[in-house]
């Protein structure tokens, strides 16, 4: 496609194109929004197109964050699990991004289309955490209203480099999808290579759920750190003997624990992610034997069901 037709279509369904990219995008797809809102933004020649272009797509992310918002009322913790277990690396886990939304409350929906990833999961929080629809869809709305509208700012501003470069992909259409191809597989690389990072820092000696509440009932119970997030806290389900504690603030916490004392950490993450890196903080900390409950909360909730 030549670039006249590129800035032909653009020109003429620029709100359409928006919504449906920015749609995709809130939805979880990996179709980034803000190059195509760039392009718009440069290309735009009436203040309207601007208008009707950041007003489809606030309106797009509204709808993509209410579904998510919705799910995550209806599922709560099951859901974000998931989203957790689709991550490249776990140990991304997403207590620790429900531990931030938790402290920084209805802010987290503003600045949430800022940060990648977190712009998907923070939705569902907010619905697993009831917060109210009003103040949901009004945070969500100037969230989307600052970042639709700083990206086609930045399109207007650079104008004619963004034109330029769009002539340049049209006579260079082949190249283009080598250097993008390299530049996803390049990405795909590094996150795998997080991934393996973690697989060998997950390797660390675990307990079992059957040794720990054998051990719970000793003369020296272990000191057990509950690190899942405030969903579940809030949902009820709590862990007899154990100390609620965030990634963020695990030193005031464990400052004062007898050093030789067995510390268990457990979470409600996938491959015990969160666990293993706060046992490895810990251990980092001085504290000599660690170690994460293998199955984390999952395991705990079948042994007290069994029993």
């Amino acid at each position: 496609m030549e670039f006249s037709d590129i800035s032909r279509t653009i020109q003429t369904d620029a709100a359409l194109v928006a919504f449906f990219n920015v749609l995709l995008q809130q939805l979880g797809l990996p179709v980034p929004a803000v190059p195509t809102l760039m392009v718009i933004g440069s290309l735009a020649v009436m203040p309207s197109t601007v208008l009707l272009t950041l007003t489809a797509a606030v309106a797009a992310s509204v709808i993509a964050d209410a579904l998510w918002y919705g799910a995550g009322r209806v599922f709560g913790y099951r859901l974000l699990n998931g989203l957790c277990r689709l991550s490249i690396n776990p140990g991304s886990c997403v207590t620790q991004t429900e531990s931030r939304f938790a402290r920084w409350g209805v802010w987290s929906l503003v600045i949430a289309k800022f940060i990648p990833g977190f712009s998907t999961v923070a939705p569902p929080i907010a619905g697993a955490l009831r917060m109210p629809i009003a103040s949901f869809l009004l945070a969500s709305g100037i969230g989307a209203a600052l970042w639709a509208g700083l990206a086609l700012t930045a399109g207007w501003l650079a104008r004619e480099e963004l034109q330029g470069l769009l002539l340049f992909f049209g006579n260079n259409g082949t190249s283009v999808i080598v250097i993008a191809v390299v530049i996803v597989s390049v990405w795909i690389l590094w996150k795998f290579w997080q991934k393996y990072r973690f697989e060998k820092l997950a390797a660390i000696p675990r307990i079992k759920i059957d040794e720990l509440m054998k051990l719970m009932k000793s003369d020296s119970p272990p000191l057990l750190l509950d690190l899942r997030g405030a969903i579940l806290i809030a949902e009820g389900l709590t862990i007899d003997g154990a100390t609620v504690a965030e990634h963020d603030n695990l030193a005031s916490v464990v400052g004062g624990w007898p050093i030789d004392r067995l510390v268990v950490t457990l979470c409600a993450c996938p491959q015990d992610a969160g666990a293993v890196q706060a046992a490895q903080a810990i251990k980092a900390m001085g504290y000599r034997h660690v170690k994460p409950l293998d199955g984390g909360f999952e395991a705990w909730l079948a042994f007290k069901k069994s029993t």
